[in-house]
């Protein structure tokens, strides 16, 4: 059987190189290059939907492909397509960067300029690697097309939309369900989950920042456990330390919390940042808040525009959420979908503020009482967006959230819901 091997090269001449040279191998079937980091992940995860068998065996990453480090690259698709092999074209040929490319995950490196032999040694080295992973992973049935838990990311249209509460209620139902969860506030100046869930804490973020690999142990002295089971990492206290958390930073707390938790909700806030924006791009579901009024849907429809411009996000991979919905609303979820040109959850948030009132000003927002619409609600969303799992004995009680006794039954999604 043919090895396919994808290319992941920026540069147009040196892809049409590289093309060339793996053509020339035997049973090598290269497919069409890729130009970016976001085409290459969004490449694997589109043929890992299909079946891991549609992914290639061998991914060539050059040094120079963006906007996304090579490594911080080869770290993440390491992590999310175990199967996949990964090869590192580069100039430089110093012990160092061999270590560190190892340690994020490649499994060979070539250095430039590319030679025939060494190119073919190592692509047939990390080819019969991956076979042979693949056929231990299918020993055990079902096949995992990527390591750890999923990522949402909670970004607001503006602020005030609603954002937070949002993203606490989804984190609560995944934890409520059964999955581990994490709740990471990467809204970095003005993050308030710990205000909203009553937390006096130590560490944040940000004593993640300068960390170069982010192992369990670390991991886990900078997450606060929360009385709700949440694990949560939080905002700095002083917003202006929030610029220490760079883009690169970003993706390393992400993929470290991905595979330690099942279920990892991200509040964005509504500021662009490069941690933020790092976060959104990795995300499995990206979902933008927005309220049914002129302004916030503007705000929503600006946004999709920045992300799509910043190579961040395409429209159609965004899910918009219409927090405080109203039957009388002139500006209805089917309108928004047509003005932003993204996906609309079936579930809409109702305006219903007053019965938040009281928990938020306590700080006390785990505690919404179960009869609260907007909590069944977000709940609902959680269901719809597949964060939540059943025990058996969760699905004869009528679909109910373990120890949530007054939730509402949960809701999938379905094909013909839009």
């Amino acid at each position: 059987m043919p090895t396919r091997i994808l290319p992941a090269v920026g540069d147009a001449d040196a892809a049409r190189s590289v093309t060339t040279l793996l053509s020339q191998l035997p049973d090598a079937e290269p497919v069409a290059p890729v130009a970016d980091s976001t085409q290459l992940v969004d490449t694997l995860a589109r043929l890992a939907a299909e079946s891991v068998d549609e992914l290639p065996e061998v991914v060539v990453v050059h040094e120079r492909i963006g906007p996304v480090p090579a490594l911080e690259l080869i770290r993440e698709v390491a992590l999310r397509f175990p199967a996949v092999g990964v090869i590192l074209v580069t100039s430089d040929a110093s012990p160092g960067l061999f270590q560190a490319a190892m340690d994020c995950g490649a499994r060979g490196l070539v250095t430039l300029p590319l030679g025939y032999e060494k190119l073919a040694s190592r692509v047939q080295a990390v080819s019969q690697w991956s076979t042979g992973v693949r056929r231990h992973l299918g020993h055990g049935g079902d096949v995992s097309t990527g390591a750890g838990g999923t990522v949402v990311t909670v970004s607001g249209a503006k602020g005030g939309v609603g954002t937070t509460v949002t993203a606490v209620q989804l984190a609560l139902a995944a934890q409520a369900s059964g999955r581990t969860t994490a709740l990471l506030d990467m809204d970095l100046q003005a993050g308030d989950i710990a205000s909203y869930l009553d937390v006096q804490f130590r560490r944040s973020v940000v004593d993640l920042a300068a960390i170069t690999d982010v192992s369990p142990r670390v991991l886990a002295d900078a997450v606060f456990r929360h009385d709700s089971g949440l694990a949560l990492l939080l905002a700095p206290g002083e917003g202006e330390r929030g610029e220490e958390v760079t883009d690169r930073a970003a993706r390393q707390i992400v993929s470290a919390l991905r595979s330690r938790y099942e279920t990892v909700v991200v509040d964005c806030g509504a500021q662009l940042t490069g941690a933020g924006a790092a976060a959104v791009e990795m995300a499995d579901t990206a979902l933008l808040v927005t309220t049914p009024d002129v302004i916030a849907v503007r705000g929503a429809k600006r946004t999709v525009r920045m992300w799509d411009r910043l190579q961040i996000r395409k429209a159609e991979e965004t899910t918009i959420v219409v927090n405080r919905h109203t039957r009388a609303a002139e500006i209805q979820p089917a309108l928004v979908r047509r003005i932003t040109g993204t996906a609309v959850t079936a579930t809409t948030v109702p305006a219903h503020f007053k019965e938040l009132q009281a928990v938020v000003d306590a700080g006390r927002l785990h505690e919404l009482d179960n009869r609260s619409t907007v909590k069944q609600a977000l709940w609902a969303l959680a269901g719809e967006l597949g964060l939540v799992k059943a025990a058996p004995e969760d699905r004869r009680a009528g679909g109910r959230l373990r120890g949530d006794r007054g939730a509402v039954s949960l809701r999938r999604r379905r094909d013909s819901g839009g």
